[in-house]
């Protein structure tokens, strides 16, 4: 079996059940991966270094052998506070009015995409896999080609692509794609984004895209394909039925004292659409004040990027809005809004996902967005909450029976938090049934084969001697 080689920008092997955090996302899925295949999980430790010197730390933990480097800083601060999170992040996610266009960013993101090649060639074999992880390191696989590497290379993004006419807006943009296409399977979250990045090589760079999903541009033949990501069914229900998870099930259940609990669980980021929520909710409860006190809206959203002003302010933002919203609502007995700045592990939040009615998830724009997933999952086969989904997740796309939703009409968010916290047990248990199903049928090990399995197939650019050898 060919050994697997996954590269992020982070590595972060996913701790027990009940360790603290943020859980789901790029960790567990890869962890899901790594277990089944003998390889290496190489990236950025997440430290800081005075000067680079490419030093492998390689460790063993949870039955994966990682390898880390430490950057500098100012590969951190043009990298990875720049290029990634000030500029692909927010552009990717249709916010070009948050996104800063700064040459140095480009370049130390380059630098450090050449750093990891540098690093990372020497641990790869002639017959490993190289899978490639997110906007950080879109530009790898040419960077890896130029030192000579044969193998098979993917690359899996885990947010949107966006809209030819965004995307122009890049600077060096053509450099960025002509890049990318030295991989040999591109992969995206759903079929909106993937139709985005075949619709720009077409219109941008004149390549073409065949009926099957390969990409001719320039010579070269690339599988472009969406591989829509799921959750560790398995171990996520495994966890929802510790006693970590039961615990945290009783004391929501006991803090909410009777009150039907909705739920939202996000990281920290204008993308989540968590100021929106709030106003939506603020809109519930003025225009429902006979069912509001019977509801408690918990949002747990652990900080992020803290180094980015961006999220400094919405951080600030929301407290505000939080303590608005609290102080036109709340009476003697009652809190309308409990928002909580700190990660849970898996285990807990299945417990409160199981406990609560509703499960708030309305982001602007998201890849995937695995909360729902998990939401889905955790719930009572005899008396299922409801899943209030954004149409603008990839989810959607799986998770059709939820309550779908434009996140920016705070009128249509806040008539469906009515509809949900009114809907028959009948209603809601066919809703559960279909939904379930998919995130059971198609989790993270669906996703890893299909992925994998792509990444295995005949090499596109190879000669036709060497494709029949």
């Amino acid at each position: 079996m060919n050994r697997l080689i996954v590269v992020s920008n982070r590595v972060s092997v996913p701790k027990a059940a009940d360790s603290k955090g943020a859980q789901g996302g790029l960790a567990v899925a890869l962890a899901a991966a790594l277990r089944e295949h003998r390889g290496i999980w190489f990236g950025w430790s997440g430290n800081e270094t005075e000067t680079f010197t490419g030093h492998l730390n390689m460790q063993r933990q949870h039955g994966v052998t990682t390898a880390t480097i430490d950057l500098e800083h100012q590969d951190i601060d043009e990298y990875y506070n720049g290029y990634a999170n000030r500029t692909l992040w927010p552009l990717f996610h249709y916010r070009v009015d948050l996104t800063e266009y700064e040459r140095s960013f480009g370049a130390g993101y380059e630098r450090v995409n050449q750093r990891f090649a540098d690093s990372v060639t020497p641990l790869v074999e002639p017959d490993d896999l190289v899978w490639i992880h997110d906007y950080h390191l879109l530009p790898l696989g040419k960077f890896l080609r130029d030192r000579g590497m044969n193998n098979r290379i993917g690359l899996f993004l885990h947010i949107p692509w966006p809209p030819t006419r965004l995307f122009v807006s890049l600077p060096f943009h053509e450099r960025l794609v002509e890049h990318m296409l030295h991989y040999d399977v591109i992969g995206f979250q759903s079929r909106e984004w993937l139709e985005s990045f075949n619709h720009y090589v077409e219109k941008e760079l004149g390549g073409t895209v065949s009926d099957d999903g390969t990409v001719e541009w320039n010579g070269r033949r690339v599988v472009a394909r969406a591989f829509p990501i799921g959750i560790d069914y398995a171990e996520f229900m495994a966890a929802a039925e510790s006693d970590i998870a039961k615990r945290a099930f009783e004391r929501l259940k006991s803090s909410a004292d009777g009150k039907k609990v909705i739920i939202g669980v996000d990281r920290l980021d204008y993308s989540k659409g968590l100021v929106e929520r709030f106003e939506s909710y603020h809109r519930f409860l003025t225009e429902h004040p006979e069912a509001a006190k019977d509801v408690v809206l918990l949002q747990i959203a652990p900080p992020s990027r803290e180094d980015v002003n961006t999220y400094q302010d919405i951080r600030n933002t929301l407290e505000q809005s939080a303590g608005h919203i609290n102080g036109a609502h709340a009476d003697v007995d009652w809190v309308p809004i409990r928002y909580v700045n700190q990660g849970y592990s898996r285990a807990e939040l299945a417990g409160f996902y199981r406990a609560s009615r509703v499960g708030l998830v309305t982001p602007l724009r998201d890849g995937m967005n695995l909360v729902a997933k998990e939401y889905v999952a955790a719930q009572d086969p005899e008396d299922p909450g409801v899943l209030i989904l954004s149409r603008f997740a990839g989810a959607a796309l799986q998770l059709a029976e939820a309550l779908l939703v434009n996140p920016h009409s705070s009128e249509e968010v806040g008539d469906a938090i009515n509809t949900a916290l009114s809907m028959p047990r009948e209603e809601r248990i066919r809703r559960w049934q279909s939904m379930v199903q998919s995130v059971r049928d198609e989790d993270v090990i669906a996703w890893r084969d299909d992925f994998v399995t792509a990444l295995k197939g005949p090499p596109a650019n190879a000669n036709p001697r060497q494709a029949a050898a």
